[in-house]
């Protein structure tokens, strides 16, 4: 592509402008350290789906899903399909214990449950893979799409700029900005992503079969065999719910919406209609990426797939909204991470003195500044990306390492009164020390495991850990903590409604519509 058209140009220009628009009047609302880092408390459901929706659907899982589909078929689809389960259980399990004890961040939950440092533990994991994992992937995946929009751009400047772009608005506005922001890019993300499957669909005869004939054997299928080197079945079985399951369930920058509910309904809400619109990246961006290996035979690195894609199959002024999608998906996810690691240095790191003697106007202000910091960190971290084989690899190989000690002291000490600090301490560090040598390990050669399948028994070896020094070492005095215990009292929904509005109906719903799409592509 030589030239970057006036009417492309135009069309990306005016989604900046909105952008900026609803950043500026969002921070006009912004009356205190609540309305900054959790909205007011106040969004609805809608809101909370959608924004769920965008902020996970980036532009490093359009250019990873894409990209992966087209080397190794549309298996990469099981992150999708099981974080809309993992949604579902978390209407039942999480989000009420979450949203009743009023939390501001997820690793105030860990010290609910055990002691203040493994709250300070998690949450310095949790910034830590924001910035350097979720932002940084996201600023090298946007800088990327533009190199290929309009050749000749520098690359280390592009993600300066991105990343500038969705600070300033994230800095203005706060979550409120984000959530906002988030519903416009869900909307155009769905709708250009939609355009380019149509297009495909169309240039093949609208014929599946045409589509599909030319794949290689096994390109259409979900489930792998174990030997397969992308994504076995295995992995799906025991890793991609452990991944799935931190992600969502205890991820500062997913979960802050949840926290930010206006009520315990409308979280339960978002998370079905987030679960839902989980479904459509199966048919979007997954399917196109499979099929464009018949189209577009030859491409070397699959991490230029959707970009590719866009600019062959689209026309001016189409092609122009994609890019405004791909930007979409990528401030949404950079401004999301942004704001969730300040807030959590912000709850987890000052004490409630020091947040006090800071004052409103001060206490703002910090959370500005560190949203700025982070932002210039992720870009000049986010060129090192590129001696990774793939930003999707990229992206679950670091996950699978680091958070199964995580996920284990999280579902024990939910589940179990006799999970001990400890023991959560003890796991923690084992955990990270073992999922280090497993990484040099692969890296060396001498693990040959595929890193889902590492995670999954790294979890269960954690888990093992857990459970063994909280019964040699019991706590002698342990407090009360039954408000953050699971029981089944909790499933009830909030209040009285009527049965289409009741979650529970709701989730049957989204789960069998999960489960006939996993069987139609088994």
């Amino acid at each position: 592509m030589a030239e970057f058209p006036a009417i492309d140009a135009a069309i990306v220009g005016l989604y900046v402008v909105v952008i900026f628009i609803v950043g500026f009047l969002a921070s006009r609302n912004i009356r205190d350290t609540d309305d900054f880092f959790l909205a007011g408390r106040g969004l609805g459901f809608a809101v909370i789906g959608f924004s769920l929706f965008a902020s996970n659907i980036s532009g490093t899982t359009l250019i990873g899903l894409s990209g992966q589909a087209y080397a190794a078929g549309i298996s990469v689809a099981n992150y999708e399909w099981m974080a809309g389960l993992i949604f579902l259980v978390m209407a039942f399990i999480t989000v009420p214990i979450f949203y009743r004890n009023r939390l501001s961040t997820i690793p105030e939950y860990f010290e609910k449950r055990f002691d203040s440092r493994i709250r300070r533990y998690i949450s310095a994991m949790t910034i830590f893979l924001s910035i350097f994992v979720d932002t940084a992937g996201s600023i090298y995946a946007g800088a990327l799409i533009l190199q290929v929009f309009v050749p000749g751009l520098p690359f280390w400047p592009t993600c300066l700029g991105l990343a500038l772009f969705a600070g300033l608005y994230t800095v203005a506005g706060g979550l409120r900005a984000v959530v906002y922001t988030d519903v416009i890019q869900a909307v155009v993300l769905l709708g250009g992503a939609t355009a380019l499957t149509l297009i495909i669909f169309a240039d093949t005869g609208w014929s599946w079969q045409a589509a599909t004939g030319a794949l290689p054997e096994g390109h259409l299928s979900l489930i792998r065999p174990l030997d397969d080197p992308h994504l076995p079945w295995l992995g799906t079985l025991i890793g991609v719910p452990i991944l799935g399951f931190y992600y969502w369930s205890t991820n500062q920058y997913i979960v802050q919406r949840v926290l930010a509910a206006r009520s315990l309904d409308h979280a339960r809400w978002g998370l079905t209609l987030a679960g839902l619109l989980k479904l459509t990246p199966m048919f979007i961006m997954v399917l196109p990426g499979a099929m464009a290996i018949s189209i577009l035979p030859g491409i070397e690195r699959p991490d230029a797939v959707f970009p590719t894609l866009v600019t062959e199959l689209l026309p001016v002024g189409l092609r122009g909204l994609v890019l405004a999608a791909l930007i979409a998906a990528i401030m949404s996810t950079i401004d999301s991470t942004l704001n969730a690691a300040s807030t959590l240095v912000f709850y987890d790191f000052l004490g409630e003195r020091r947040r006090e003697k800071m004052g409103m106007a001060g206490a703002l202000r910090f959370g500005r500044l560190l949203t700025l910091g982070f932002m210039v960190v992720a870009a000049l971290w986010a060129p090192m990306i590129r001696n990774f084989p793939g930003i999707f690899a990229y992206l679950q190989e670091i996950f699978s390492y680091a958070v199964p000690p995580v996920v284990a002291i999280f579902v024990i000490g939910l589940f179990w009164r006799g999970a001990t600090p400890r023991a959560a301490l003890v796991t923690l560090i084992f955990g990270h020390i073992l999922g280090l040598c497993a990484l040099i390990a692969t890296q060396a050669g001498w693990l040959t495991l595929h890193f889902t399948i590492t995670a999954g028994i790294t979890t269960g070896l954690c888990a093992l850990v857990c459970l063994a020094v909280s019964l040699a070492a019991p706590e002698k005095a342990a407090p009360d903590r039954a408000g953050v215990i699971w029981h089944r009292g909790l499933v009830a929904p909030d209040g009285p409604h009527a049965w289409y509005a009741d979650y529970r109906v709701q989730v049957i719903g989204v789960a069998l519509l999960t489960l006939a799409i996993v069987a139609a592509f088994w």
